[in-house]
């Protein structure tokens, strides 16, 4: 739940408020749980007072109302809105020289998939999580710089209420960046990175990776896995700057498995690299 007056977001579930108030207590500006739940976060409760903000014991009907849900497990912490800044090209080069394991997220439009996306991305120490600006996107209107009379529409990034949660805390353990175009960014990224796409249809099954992958390396450091929209897949433009396309073998009863489960695969096999 997005507060427009506050600018903050709402934060709910115990692990999500767990993680975030063991790593970024600092950004907790206000929190409301029920009574059972101040034994598990007195250590919260205690930094909100040395730093003069709030804390409150509600009941659950209150609770509901600031996050919009009933699943918020009788605690809602409220932070600033999180900005994801656009990813640079220092980004590309760090990437590569820690040899890390990162996700590019084509269009995934779902809030739980993307939570779930990032707890997976958390457990196999996968980061950065780069999101496309053209999904979680919220609309503001700005004054246009050719006329002050035609608003024009800025349309930016945007993490959930939802994604805090499906995320059992594992949004404080990766880092995020934006893109507007994916294929221009895998094609920057692809001179640096082995690309990997997921793709049901591909060739190359998802146990052939490892050979695939110390080949690549040899002059590639880092992987980005590239998983695209559930209902349209990868675009062709972002495919034809994926290194490798991969899918994970099944019986073909149903076409795929839900992008969130076929990320954990992924991600654990590429751990084991």
């Amino acid at each position: 739940m997005y507060n427009k007056l506050t600018n903050e977001l709402a934060v709910c579930g115990i692990n999500a408020v767990r993680s975030l108030s063991e790593v970024h207590p600092e950004k907790i500006n206000r929190l409301f749980l029920r009574e059972e739940r101040l034994p598990l976060f007195t250590r919260l409760c205690k930094n909100l007072a040395e730093r003069k903000r709030p804390y409150k014991m509600c009941d659950d009907e209150e609770l509901e109302r600031l996050c919009k849900t009933s699943h918020h497990q009788g605690i809602v912490a409220m932070i600033h809105e999180p900005v994801v800044e656009p990813a640079a090209p220092e980004d590309l080069e760090t990437w590569a020289a820690a040899e890390k394991t990162g996700l590019l997220l084509c269009d995934i439009g779902n809030d739980l998939n993307l939570g779930a996306i990032v707890r997976s991305a958390a457990f196999f120490d996968a980061s950065p999580i780069i999101l496309t600006e053209n999904r979680f996107t919220r609309k503001t209107e700005v004054p246009s710089p050719e006329t002050d009379s035609e608003p024009v529409m800025d349309t930016f990034v945007r993490l959930s209420t939802a994604a805090y949660r499906a995320a059992e805390g594992g949004m404080e353990h990766v880092e995020f960046r934006s893109v507007r175009s994916p294929a221009a960014f895998l094609r920057s990224a692809s001179k640096q990175l082995v690309t990997i796409g997921t793709d049901p249809r591909a060739r190359i099954r998802i146990h052939d990776l490892p050979k695939i992958i110390q080949e690549q390396r040899k002059k590639k450091s880092g992987i980005v896995l590239v998983l695209g929209n559930e209902e349209t897949g990868l675009p062709p433009e972002v495919k034809e700057f994926c290194s490798i396309l991969a899918r994970i073998p099944g019986t073909g009863a149903i076409e795929s498995l839900n992008v969130a489960q076929a990320a954990s695969l992924f991600l654990q096999e590429l751990y084991e690299q």
